[in-house]
Order: C-alpha cells, then structure tokens, then sequence
C-alpha cells in the first residue's frame, strides 16, 4: 500500500487485535507540530474558500451577479459545515462497505479530545478534531466549485437543494471510496495487510492514488458542474452579447488567496510536518508557476495577446494538476505536469467548449474537471521512482515497493472512470429532482435584470 495515500481513520478506540499486533500495542505519539500544521492547514482552506473561490468566480461574473456568487460559495460553505458534522464525516470516514461507510460517528459521536486520527507513519497520530475540520474544508469547497458551472442563472433555492443532495450521495461515497482505510498500523505481515485492505474504500483497494483530491474534489465537481450546465442551459445571449468579467482585479485577488490555500489543501493532506510535506509545498509552487507560464504562452500565441485572466486561471489549472499527484511526484514531474495542465485547461475552455456548444460560465469543467483528469492519469507518471517519484510504499515489507507503471496507470483510470460515471449519474438525477421540486432557472426577466436585486435585494456596487 502507498505510504502517502490520503485515505484516513480514527484508531483510537481500535483494540489490540484489531490493531494486529502480535505481541503488545503501542500507543501512537501525538507530535504538537503536526497537529498544528493540520490546524493551520484548515484555516489555509478556509481561506481558499471564502474569500478565495468566492472573489475568483465573482470576478469573472457581470456586476449585476457579484453578490449572488458571494452568497452562493459563503452558504454553501455553511451549510456543508453543518451536513458534515451531522453525517457526513461518519459516512466518508467510517467502516462500512466498498462505498460508504456507516453511521457511528453520526453527530461526531464518541469523539473527544482524546479521540486520535491515523497519519501515514506507523504509531504517529493526530487529534481527531483536528482531521474533522480539515477534511470538512474539503468536503466545503468542492460543492462551492460546481456552482462556476452555471452561474448567473440558477435559482438560490436550486443551488441550496442540490448541494444537499450531491453531497450526500456523490461527494462522501467518493471520498470513502478513494480515501477510506484503516491506518497503516494494521499493515503488520501480509494476512493483516489483506484484511484490513479489505474494509478499505473501492478505489483505495483499486489501488488508485489520490494524495489530496483530483478525483474526490476536482472531477467530481467539474463533472457535475458540466451536467448542470447542460441541463441548466446557455445563459441568455451567450455567443451573441458581451458577457465580459466585470472585474479581472477581484479575480486576480481571488486567484492569489487560492494559491495561498492551495498549500493548506496539498500539503495539509500530509497530516504530517516532515521532509515529504516541504516536496509537497515545492511540487504545489512548481506545478503553479508552470501552468501559469504555459497558459499565458499558448494564449499569447493563439490570441495575440496574453491576458491577466488567463495568467490567474492557469494558475488554477496548475494547482488543480498537482492536486493528486503532489505526495508521489518529483519536482521535475511538477514542473511537467504544470506546463502541460495550462495548455490543455487552455485548449479546453477555448476550443473544446466552443465545439461542443456548453455554457460552463467560468470554466468550472474545463479547469477543474479536464485539469483533475489530467492529474491524475499524469500521477502514474510522475510518481515512478525512475522519473523522480517516491514510488509506492509497502507497509508490510516498509520499504518502497517495485514500480509497475501499466498497474498503475490502469488503477488511476479505475479513480478516474469512477469519479465521472458516479458524479455524472449522481448530478443528473440531483437536477431532475430540484429542478421538479423548486425549478432550477430563474425567470428570463430576473435573469436580465441579475441575481443580486432578484434573488438577494442587493447590489454589490452602488454608483
């Protein structure tokens, strides 16, 4: 098994033959460090979250739709706060079956302040309050991402119901699936590593590699973003008016405030400050910088011109990219992988939209969708130990296991396969509910007048 898998468990009230241990158990150490990081980290996705994605997208959108887009990521956020409290940890994190886990910890349950969380080094643990509120940062902003998708059209009502349902049934059987699994101390001999690997996640047993969210965050939200914005329809005019950003500055801001996060998400799933989260937060840097660079190229060379937006949306490319990879890749590989996500993410927001005829508004697929296919198929790459890559851990033998690229690849297309076919089928029948319950759309009058004075009774701008 993979050393750096983010796959997460609380082992503190697992007893000693669960545990496997043939002879004593030994109390995992807390190290105040790591739990500070991870705390840190939290407050790092926070960030990335409100203000972040909420100035990144509100940016992009006509003034008249800037605090719509405000409300809908700070609501969202809210809300999935308290969904995550209520069941949503104990469903992703608990052992259940392949694809969602139980009930126990629902209303979080038995935990305390005693209560501790796995990291990926044998008998190192942090407090599980701590791994609580920083996976609920990520269970928070993936929903957030989706609303990109079709924004400046959809009823407030229809963005709250849906979030709900897709929450529940695409977002936390995905994070059990890829992430689910009972710590690395039950990995003592090999009849160990096999039935603990057996109450494992569908994907985690796959093999699938996802260090912090390719496939769990970024397709399953780009995926049903694109749904939405099938289902949804065009925004009025669209490919006949001007429906410029009214604000490449806000976006800048936003687009900054991620890149800052993005170290909270990447390196955070680390749960552990050592030498692989300072590679982490290298191959985070690297692969952003790239993207931005090669972005801005491709776009100066098709379009004449190479603009402030493109610059802040290959940076989100390139941080989306990296996501999954980031524990296994080496620095090179980072690099590799930036410079391709930007022109690819470039190409898909251009060319592949207008052939195909969908309005994703802010290109929440094209970014974060095409981006986290890209990642993660791309992982398999650069994680190979020839290339520069960690490789695979073997608990069992402790040791860096024999790389065998075909096996991988073939296991990162099972995460990837997973995540569009669930999401896809998930959001389509999330949309036909809300949209037989509340309506998705709001009238064509409201849509023209905008959403802020229809929707909220306020405007973002007064002049």
């Amino acid at each position: 098994m993979n050393k750096f898998l983010r796959s997460f468990t609380a082992i503190s009230l697992l007893s000693a033959s669960a545990l496997s241990f043939a002879d004593e158990v030994v109390a995992p150490t807390v190290n105040k460090g790591d739990t500070a990081w991870v705390m840190l980290s939290t407050l790092l996705v926070i960030l990335m979250i409100v203000p972040g994605l909420a100035l990144f997208y509100g940016g992009m959108v006509r003034a008249k739709n800037m605090l719509s887009i405000l409300m809908q990521v700070f609501v969202i956020f809210s809300m999935t706060a308290i969904l995550w409290a209520v069941y949503g940890y104990s469903v992703a994190f608990t052992e259940g079956n392949a694809f969602f886990g139980g009930l126990s910890k629902a209303f979080l349950a038995g935990i305390t302040p005693d209560s501790l969380a796995a990291t990926f080094s044998k008998g190192v643990a942090i407090p599980e309050f701590a791994y609580v509120a920083f996976q609920l940062t990520f269970a928070a902003i993936t929903p957030a991402i989706i609303i990109g998708a079709f924004a400046e059209r959809i009823k407030f009502s229809a963005v709250l119901l849906f979030v709900a349902i897709w929450f529940t049934f695409s977002y936390l059987p995905l994070a059990h699936m890829v992430w689910y699994w009972t710590g690395p101390d039950a990995y003592t001999d090999a009849s160990a590593a096999e039935a603990a690997t057996a109450t494992a996640g569908f994907l985690f047993q796959k093999g699938a590699l996802d260090f912090a969210g390719g496939s769990v965050v970024h397709i399953n939200a780009g995926v049903a973003g694109l749904v939405g914005s099938l289902l949804i329809g065009k925004r009025i005019g669209y490919g006949r008016e001007a429906l410029a950003p009214h604000s490449v500055t806000m976006t800048m801001i936003g687009a900054s405030l991620l890149w800052v996060g993005w170290f909270g998400f990447n390196v955070g799933s680390n749960l552990e400050a050592n030498g692989l989260a300072t590679l982490v937060f290298l191959n985070t840097l690297l692969a952003t910088a790239a993207a931005t660079l090669s972005w801005m190229g491709a776009e100066w060379l098709m379009r004449g011109k190479p603009s402030m937006l493109g610059g802040a949306s290959g940076a989100i490319a390139g941080l989306v990219v990296i996501t999954p990879a980031c524990g296994w890749s080496g620095v090179m590989g980072a690099i590799f992988l930036g410079l391709t996500s930007g022109v690819v993410c470039f190409w898909a927001v251009t060319m592949l939209k207008a052939k195909l005829k969908y309005d994703d508004s802010l290109d929440a697929f094209g970014v974060h969708g095409i981006g986290g296919i890209l990642g993660a198929l791309g992982t398999a790459v650069v994680a190979n130990p020839a290339l520069g890559g960690t490789g695979v851990w073997d608990y069992v033998a402790n040791g860096v296991a024999e790389y065998n690229f075909a096996a991988q690849f073939t296991s990162q297309f099972w995460g990837v396969a997973v995540a569009v076919i669930w999401s896809a089928v998930v959001s389509y029948v999330a949309y036909k509910i809300v949209d037989a319950v509340v309506g998705l759309r709001v009238s064509e009058e409201d849509e023209r007048q905008g959403l802020d004075t229809t929707s909220h009774g306020e405007t973002a701008y007064h002049l």
